[in-house]
């Protein structure tokens, strides 16, 4: 026996025999903190530089993540611990049961800790397949780890009191409503993230729009209980998981994987500008590329139709007239067709919409082949500067408030007549 080899060893020291147990046990402990600060040594020092070396020059990229997350670094904790297990025998009784209780309680945190690093290794491995850009698996990890956790925390309590782990399970069982209050928006986040998962409403890096909480911008993160959304001011908005299945919030994803993003802007026309076209007109229409085959079977087709009824030609409203406001619609609607950034196989409108104060309404309803926010504002941009220089073209007029300098120019010609 350790003990007694010791006790005669140090016997031959001359000690005085009312310490000498004393004493051993001293040398004793000495010896197991000897062994176990060696053991940490050797395997912090060497095995694992060893191991981390391999993992580095190996092929394999999960265990180069596991090695970043520490699970390695962690789980040589255990390594002293063990060590001071073994010897826990030999310590006298009063010792080994407060020994046997602490060793063990140190043991389930660091495997609990090592499980941490374990989890997240394998949600930093997963997120390098595709797959979880549509099926994220963090809130189930986070829900992994707070179950581990109250696993870890009854049997910790159980060994330092020295109970069965069932009766504190069963305690644990009366407290289920308090339990459920305290976890009350970790189990609504849990239920939000399979919800959120399963019909596929959100993923990291979709756009989405959520007013009530001034979230307008991608999504970052989406975990048990938060969903961070980056807004394109660089702001960080932080929106509870099941807020996201209570309410409503749109998501641009569909947009973006269609291939088109809707342009639908209105241009108000002066209604006084509006008028028929005169023969002179429409010549000047036909030198306009986008128009020459329209005016030419429009012509006819009103020609036609006067004639079948005898509609007298020299009074404008008789019969049929094309109009400046009709040709210039068809203008518009021919030159986005032809338009190399407006994607053909999507709707295209150009329509009219009620008269108001501001005007006849003209709106364009299309959808640009560039869904990049950056393209998309600049080929909308460019449309527009040509649609709003082309209308002059036609005899029509922009409406827009009456500003300072229109007054002042009333004024002025007022005074001067």
């Amino acid at each position: 026996m350790l003990v007694s080899y010791l006790n005669e060893l140090l016997s031959q020291f001359n000690f005085d025999p009312a310490y000498l147990n004393m004493i051993t046990y001293f040398v004793l402990a000495f010896i197991v903190f000897l062994l176990s600060f060696t053991a940490n040594f050797i395997t912090k020092k060497i095995i694992l530089k060893a191991a981390s070396w391999y993992i580095k020059n190996n092929r394999f990229t999960w265990d180069n993540i596991m090695l970043e997350r520490k699970v390695f670094s962690r789980l040589s904790h255990c390594v002293p611990a063990v060590i001071i297990y073994i010897f826990i025998n030999f310590f006298p009784d009063y010792l080994q049961e407060p020994l046997n209780r602490g060793v063990k309680v140190y043991i389930i945190f660091i495997a609990l800790i090592t499980l941490y690093a374990l989890l997240d290794a394998v949600n930093d491995i997963y997120n390098s397949y595709s797959i979880s850009k549509t099926r994220p698996i963090k809130s189930f990890l986070q829900v992994a780890k707070i179950f581990a956790t109250v696993i870890a925390i009854v049997l910790m309590i159980a060994g330092i009191m020295g109970k069965s782990p069932s009766l504190l399970l069963g305690g644990i069982g009366a407290l289920s409503a308090v339990l459920m209050l305290v976890f009350k928006d970790s189990i609504l986040g849990l239920v939000g993230g399979v919800q959120l998962s399963a019909n596929d409403m959100v993923r990291v890096g979709d756009w989405i729009e959520m007013p009530g909480y001034g979230a307008d911008g991608d999504v970052i993160d989406i975990s048990l209980n938060t969903v961070k959304v980056q807004n394109f001011d660089k702001t960080i908005t932080t929106i509870p998981t099941y807020a996201l299945v209570s309410n409503s919030f749109k998501n641009w994803r569909g947009m973006q994987e269609s291939g088109g993003r809707r342009i639908m802007r209105s241009v108000h026309i002066d209604v006084s500008s509006i008028k028929f076209c005169t023969d002179g007109m429409l010549d000047s229409y036909l030198k306009i590329f986008h128009l020459r085959d329209y005016i030419d079977c429009r012509q006819k087709e009103i020609e036609e139709y006067n004639k079948s009824f005898g509609a007298d030609p020299s009074v404008p409203i008789n019969g049929r007239r094309m109009t400046n406001i009709g040709v210039f619609r068809h203008y518009i609607a021919n030159y986005l067709k032809n338009h190399p950034k407006i994607h053909d196989g999507m709707i295209q409108i150009v329509r009219q919409l009620p008269p108001s104060e501001k005007g006849l309404p003209l709106q364009l309803y299309v959808f640009t082949n560039d869904t990049n926010w950056v393209n998309y504002e600049e080929i909308q941009a460019d449309i527009f500067d040509h649609i709003l220089a082309a209308a002059s073209w036609f005899d029509l007029k922009i409406f827009q408030n009456p500003t300072g300098n229109d007054f002042r120019f009333a004024l002025n010609k007022n005074g001067t007549n």
